[in-house]
């Protein structure tokens, strides 16, 4: 029989090994760095994203959310890549490092405290570490903390830069002391007009130094290297074996929030600086804390867990409760898709969220809900009732499609995916007051909508015709079937508003659901539109019927629908309908096809070097918070049994494919539930 210290001691080591194991699942390391295939990860509040770069204490680019401006894309605006303002530059020994004079170049994302960790060596001078952090609990400042280790005496001299993207117009470059008896803080910034110059960007950061040091810290020094570029230095002697600490905080804004841009980034940093290194690395900590209390679990498959992890993560860093601001399909990591936002976000995005962090759920409602009106001048402009939300979204919410893409005239069916949100919000939360203050006027307003949109060519006939649906390879077609059936959705819903508020509901609304068509085969199979004929489709359409729609559940018609569609979607079209068809393969029993599906949701998508997912297979347009957000939802809808009804999130039966040992979800809903799923 082990006697009780050796227990102990095994013990002591299992739990070193479980620390070691728990901890790989919250972190994704990138080494072997080859700067022509690297593909950033980006650090990011909900408002400030950075994305990072190969080159040692650079980042490739900040973007601001919800700021958009007309530039590099035609007539068609872009969401603003605004001041570089977190880049560092170090000399050694009056040398400049550069990613050819480094070694052991690593850089580790840590997803529990939203950090990203660079570490490398310079010789057999110094090592360095790096720790990155768009705070989140001050949503325009960012924190950059640098340890340096001298492995022998050594002269160093960090640079803190702010620098201008060449779209930037009239950039004036700022230096100056704050003095107060207690502290000294050098303030580095700069503003600038915005390429149209319908905007005021700014960018603000100092130097924290180590406690005792702000009364005789090293001698700062400010210089121009040009018009669009400067930087604050300063140099410090460092002995063998000696390692000295300091930090960067910067701060960013526009005047979409403020009108005074450039004393708000100031006041931003000066006031995060005397906060002090201590208390914003803990309460950056904590609201990551508060927000991974709803998360997910895998027993027995740590890697699985990471890359669960990892799409929940980028989610999270998106987006933020308390704003107005929505999801494009890149999220925070770049200009793709020009930072519009499109159904990507309502149909894809938005369920995980609204499982996870209602709040933020709600964020994204708010943006749709401030530009109603929008809508409804679009409607108005197109000859019908109601209102017609954009296809692509930015600033005011008027259609900012380019000409040339027909889906901004024809793509009606995120009028619908905007009213199901909303609706789907109520189901889970019961708010009633956001019920009658924004989701009705949603709700009332998209169904109308379709009552004027409709072709009312007799009983069973109230057709939608010549649209782009959920297949956008299929243009001006007839009854598309999931355009038809977010259309009936939409219209039941605000009937059943209308009867949770005690409003007279159009009866109109119901009369149109009823006899709107969604059309079949002969043997049954639903029919993607009237004309089609088998084609190679782009994305799932047809089975978003099943889920998450709801509106055919049969588990013979939905099989019949998966069997059909699911060869005929494409493997160079965006993998979310793979991850459709693992919830519901999961739903009819076939848990190991449903796992199939799920690994290729996602794992064909991931670049190097850290596996963020690109659009399509081998493509190079990360990162795709859409397919995140397919993924997720087979994991929280599919595996996980969860179901959005009347009564709120509920569970169905969950399994989960053989190699999993245990789904673990906490934090859902309002009621912070916690479920499990098991063998």
């Amino acid at each position: 029989m082990m006697n009780r210290k050796i227990f102990q001691t095994c013990c002591f080591l299992l739990s070193l090994c479980y620390g070691i194991q728990a901890q790989s699942s919250w972190e994704i390391s990138a080494t072997g760095i080859q700067p022509e295939n690297y593909y950033g990860v980006t650090v990011a509040n909900g408002m400030v994203g950075m994305v990072s770069s190969p080159e040692p204490l650079q980042v490739k680019d900040v973007i601001l959310n919800g700021v958009y401006d007309y530039y590099q894309r035609g007539r068609v605006s872009n969401i603003l890549k605004a001041f570089n303002h977190v880049n560092l530059m170090l000399d050694v020994d009056q040398q400049r490092i550069s990613r050819a004079s480094i070694q052991n170049y690593r850089q580790t994302l840590d997803m529990q405290h939203a950090e990203l960790k660079t570490q490398f060596e310079v010789g057999d001078n110094i090592s360095v570490e790096q720790r990155l952090m768009s705070l989140r609990h001050l949503p325009y400042s960012a924190l950059s903390i640098v340890t340096i280790h001298a492995k022998k005496a050594v002269s160093i001299t960090p640079y803190s830069v702010i620098e201008a993207p060449d779209h930037l117009r009239n950039v004036e470059n700022y230096f100056w002391h704050i003095n107060r008896p207690h502290a000294t803080f050098p303030l580095l910034t700069s503003t600038a007009d915005s390429p149209s110059g319908a905007l005021q960007v700014a960018a603000s950061n100092t130097f924290l130094f180590p406690e005792g040091e702000h009364e005789q810290h090293p001698a700062v020094i400010h210089e121009e290297w040009d018009f669009n570029r400067h930087w604050a230095k300063f140099t410090k002697n460092l002995k063998a074996g000696e390692s000295y600490t300091f930090a960067v905080v910067s701060s960013t804004c526009a005047s979409t929030d403020y009108k005074d841009p450039h004393g708000e980034a100031e006041r931003l940093t000066v006031f995060a600086a005397l906060e002090g290194l201590d208390r914003l690395v803990k309460g950056h900590r904590q609201a990551w804390e508060k927000l991974w209390e709803s998360n997910v679990f895998v027993e027995g498959d740590p890697a699985l867990e990471r890359d669960i992890r990892f799409a929940l993560y980028h989610l999270y860093s998106f987006a933020r409760a308390g704003t107005a601001n929505s999801l494009s399909p890149m999220g925070l990591s770049g200009l793709g898709y020009n930072g519009h936002v499109f159904w990507d976000t309502e149909l894809w995005m938005y369920p995980p969220l609204l499982a996870m962090q209602p709040d933020i759920a709600r964020s994204l409602l708010e943006y749709r809900y401030q530009r109603l009106d929008a809508a409804l001048q679009n409607a108005f402009a197109h000859g019908f009732k109601g209102a017609m939300f954009p296809w692509e979204s930015a600033a005011d919410g008027s259609e900012d499609t380019p000409v040339w893409a027909l889906t901004g005239m024809f793509e009606h069916h995120i009028s619908g995916c905007i009213a199901w949100a909303a609706w789907k919000y109520y189901q889970v939360t019961a708010d009633r007051e956001w019920l009658e203050t924004r989701g009705w006027p949603i709700l009332k307003n998209v169904a109308d909508f379709w009552a004027s949109r409709v072709s009312r060519d007799g009983p069973g006939q109230y057709n939608i015709n010549n649209v782009i649906g959920a297949n956008e390879w299929l243009e001006n077609i007839d009854n598309n079937a999931f355009t038809n059936a977010i259309a009936i959705l939409s219209l039941r819903y605000a009937d059943a508003a209308a009867g949770a508020l005690g409003k007279s509901a159009d009866p109109d609304w119901l009369h149109v659901a009823d006899n709107i068509p969604i059309l079949r085969f002969p043997d049954g199979t639903t029919r993607e539109n009237a004309t089609y004929e088998g084609e190679t489709i782009k994305q799932a359409d047809v089975v978003l019927l099943s889920y998450p729609l709801d509106l055919v559940r049969e588990p013979a018609r939905v099989k019949q629908n998966l069997d059909y569609y699911t060869p005929r979607t494409s493997a160079n079209g965006p993998a979310m309908g793979a991850a459709i068809s693992a919830v519901l393969y999961n739903r009819l029993g076939e848990t190991e096809k449903a796992g199939q599906l799920f690994q290729q949701s996602y794992k064909p998508n991931e670049v190097p070097p850290f596996g963020v997912i690109a659009e399509t297979a081998g493509g190079t347009n990360p990162y795709f918070a859409t397919g995140a957000g397919g993924m997720l939802q087979a994991v929280i809808f599919g595996f996980g049994g969860l179901e959005i009804t009347d009564k709120g999130l509920v569970q169905l039966p969950g399994s989960i494919p053989a190699s999993w040992k245990k789904l673990t979800l906490t934090g859902l809903g309002t009621a912070r539930k916690t479920i499990t799923v098991s063998h």
